[in-house]
Formats: C-alpha cells, sequence, structure tokens
C-alpha cells in the first residue's frame, strides 16, 4: 500500500514538472514554425534562434541588467506586500475606516501608472527609487484586496469557537483569521508579482539607465528587435521563476489549502 502511494506521488510530480516543460517546448515549436512557415522578417518578428543569437552576444550584459530588474522587484514587491498587509488588516479592522479609504484606494488604483511615470522622475528624481515607487504603486492593490477578501470571509462559527473559549481579540485574528485568509492572501501575492516586473518595467523604458526594460527602449531606437526580445524572454522567465517561487512557499505555509482543492 505505502509503494502505491509513493508511486502515484511520484508520478504526480513528473507530471506537474513535465507539463509546464511541455507546453514550453510546444509554445517556442509553433513561434519557431511560424516565423519559418511565413518567412517573417526578424525586423518584425524574430525566431528563437535569432534571439538566442542576440543573447549570445552579449549574455553578461544581458544578464547584469536581469539583476538589475530583479533588484528592484524585490525592494518594491516587498514594500507592497508589507504596506498592502497593513492596510488591508487596518481596513478588515473598521468598517468605518474602511468605507472612508476604500474610494481612495480605488481611485489611485485606476489611475494609469504610466502617465505618473514622468511625474515620479520631477518629484524623485532619477535613479532606483521612481522605478521602486511604480512597482509598489502597480502591486499592492491585489495584496490589499486578496487580504481583504479572505480576513472579511472568516466562517461566524469559528469565530463562535473562538470566542467561547475565552481567546483574545489577537489570538482570534491570527490563529482564526489570518489562517482562514491565508490562501487569499497568496491570491493576491501570485496576481501581484507579474504586476511588480511591468511596474519596473514602465519605470526603466520612461527613464532607459539600467535594467531589462531601458534594453528594450534602447533596442528599439537601434532596431535591434532580436534583443528586445531577448529582454522580453528574460523578462518572462524572471516572471515564471518568481511566481513559483511565491506557489511554493504557499505549499509550505499553506498546505492544508491544496488539500482542500484537490
Amino acid at each position: 500500500m505505502t509503494d502505491i502511494v509513493a508511486g502515484s506521488r511520484g508520478s504526480r510530480v513528473w507530471v506537474n514538472a513535465a507539463l509546464p516543460i511541455l507546453g514550453a517546448v510546444i509554445t517556442i515549436g509553433a513561434w519557431w514554425g511560424a516565423t519559418a512557415a511565413f518567412h517573417i522578417d526578424p525586423f518584425y518578428l524574430p525566431s528563437p534562434v535569432d534571439v538566442i543569437d542576440s543573447f549570445m552576444r552579449t549574455p553578461q550584459y544581458l544578464l547584469q541588467e536581469t539583476w538589475t530588474t530583479l533588484q528592484r522587484v524585490l525592494i518594491g514587491f516587498v514594500i507592497a506586500v508589507a504596506g498592502g498587509l497593513a492596510i488591508a488588516v487596518t481596513l478588515a479592522a473598521s468598517s468605518v475606516v474602511e468605507r472612508m479609504a476604500m474610494p481612495v484606494l480605488a481611485a489611485v488604483n485606476a489611475i494609469p501608472k504610466v502617465a505618473l511615470a514622468p511625474l515620479l522622475l520631477v518629484w524623485m528624481g532619477f535613479g532606483d527609487s521612481p522605478k521602486i515607487v511604480m512597482v509598489v504603486l502597480l502591486s499592492f492593490f491585489p495584496v490589499i484586496v486578496s487580504t481583504m477578501a479572505g480576513l472579511t470571509s472568516t466562517p461566524a462559527d469559528l469565530r463562535e469557537l473562538a470566542r467561547s473559549l475565552k481567546a483574545s481579540w489577537w489570538q482570534t485574528f491570527v490563529k482564526v483569521r489570518l489562517t482562514w485568509a491565508l490562501p487569499q492572501v497568496f491570491v493576491g501575492l501570485k496576481v501581484a508579482t507579474p504586476l511588480a516586473i511591468i511596474g519596473a518595467v514602465i519605470g526603466e523604458v520612461v527613464n532607459p539607465d539600467h535594467g531589462l526594460g531601458s534594453v528594450i527602449a534602447g533596442s528599439g531606437a537601434s532596431n535591434d528587435t532580436p534583443l528586445a526580445f531577448a529582454a522580453l524572454v528574460l523578462l518572462a522567465l524572471l516572471g515564471v521563476v518568481l511566481f513559483y517561487l511565491v506557489a511554493g512557499i504557499e505549499r509550505v505555509l499553506v498546505p492544508w489549502a491544496r488539500t482542500i482543492n484537490s
């Protein structure tokens, strides 16, 4: 019986690892096939071979720019998560504060962030600060909404149970409400991850000093489309790695959610 369970788990792990790789292979094959079948000029759509050649010309430069973008994404993402959780907890604790603050937060989130990028340069100057703020502006709202949804959806019977056990407000919040909300919190984190990368790229395109966004802006000026695609592929890989990193942390911290869903 144990061997059967272990075998099923091993096959499940194999399938979970193989399917994403298969999806990536099919996507790259379709991309390559389209460029070859329709004889598309690399200026408009480079093939995967053109992108790899472009990367191999300056690998150290592209990896260094990737590291610069990653640093900005991580700093802004951590700030957005910490601030979003704090705001969500405050809003969930008081309905009055929620009614006052939610219209303001929704209005700020509705402002096109591209329009704010030039203003951030005026307010904060050049450098990393406006780019990190752009990351925060794009990624904090999903964290707030998902955390509030989780905190406000705690079943009434669990609250009654905590009250009958004479748990304090803090104990009830941490051991009941926050624990119940964790799956929703991670949904917001996974939504915010690609938004953080988009925010960093917006800041780098508007102020192209370093980072993959500046590579894209510079390649557009020099008509080097394969280089732009190389930067885009690196951004996509960065998004995949960060997404699965958050998903892995979710598996460790919230194992019961996956068990319930399966």
